[in-house]
């Protein structure tokens, strides 16, 4: 198990505000796009590229690496500001995010660009994509890992719940289930549109070892997936309990941001926030 020092946390920090100002610009860039689930996974997505996955930005293919798969993946930005943020590619690349041409489409297409599992889009499907995945490395006998980022609405489609039957029958203790829970979708809130609640009571009826977290905390969350890690003989799913639009005040818990940008205006006053948060990081003890 890795220790999180003090010096590391802080460093991640630093690097997750640096993943949110990505995201802002890119959205802004590209005139359209989603805000509100792309900011508050910048945390998680910060965990998994610098501290958690065995992955590396210069062998993207390398047969040994962790897989990580976005199962949402209208919340790309993210996705796409981290892997920059961590090397795969310039970060000035972000600014062709929805561009004609672009390797960084809308939604995550593999084919395009080097360190994508999956071509994603239709929600539901990722969590059935790593059940395969994580299967077959147990078939190889490899020990790489598996991890799936999903939103908590795609737990309306029918598809995921099957790929949870299936995860649990064959004890795939190699995959890792991460739930965005920021409880918004496109029309408002989860329990609104279709409740989901009990909502970790389902994993647990569905033999998944169960964790919950505060996903905007990343000491917290790196915690939590040493423990899932160390899990034996089930899948793991982690709840990261989110706010949408973390990082920028006017967008936080927000749900009509979930798929729209900002305009000029809005992404100035976004970057200034999140300039002071890295004077107020850098400050800390």
């Amino acid at each position: 198990m890795q220790t999180l020092t003090p010096e590391r946390r802080k460093e991640l920090e630093l690097k997750a505000n640096d993943v949110r100002e990505g995201i802002i610009r890119s959205l802004l860039a590209a005139c359209s796009g989603h805000s509100a689930g792309s900011l508050d996974m910048a945390d998680i997505f910060t965990a998994l590229y610098g501290f958690i996955m065995r992955h590396d930005p210069q062998q993207p293919d390398w047969p040994e690496r962790d897989r990580l798969l976005l199962s949402c993946g209208h919340i790309a930005p993210v996705r796409y500001s981290a892997m920059a943020n961590f090397g795969y590619f310039p970060v000035e690349e972000l600014l062709t995010l929805r561009k004609f041409g672009s390797r960084l489409q809308g939604h995550p297409e593999r084919l395009k660009l080097p360190g994508l599992e999956t071509t994603s889009g239709p929600l539901g499907e990722g969590l059935a994509q790593g059940t395969g995945m994580a299967l077959g490395a147990k078939l190889d006998h490899d020990d790489w890992r598996v991890y799936v980022v999903t939103s908590d609405g795609e737990h309306e489609c029918g598809l995921h719940w099957e790929a949870v039957m299936t995860a649990a029958k064959f004890k795939l203790d190699n995959l890792t289930c991460i739930v965005d829970r920021n409880f918004i979708q496109i029309d408002g809130s989860t329990e609104d549109v279709m409740p989901l609640e009990p909502f970790a009571d389902k994993y647990r009826a569905f033999n998944w070892e169960v964790f919950e977290c505060d996903g905007n905390d990343i000491g917290q969350f790196i915690e939590v997936m040493e423990r899932a890690k160390a899990v034996k003989g089930k899948p793991q799913v982690i709840v990261a309990n989110t706010v949408p639009g973390k990082g920028v005040s006017f967008m936080e818990g927000d749900y009509t941001w979930h798929g729209k940008p900002p305009n000029k205006e809005q992404a100035d006053v976004a970057l200034r926030e999140l300039e002071a948060t890295r004077e107020r990081i850098l400050a800390s003890v």
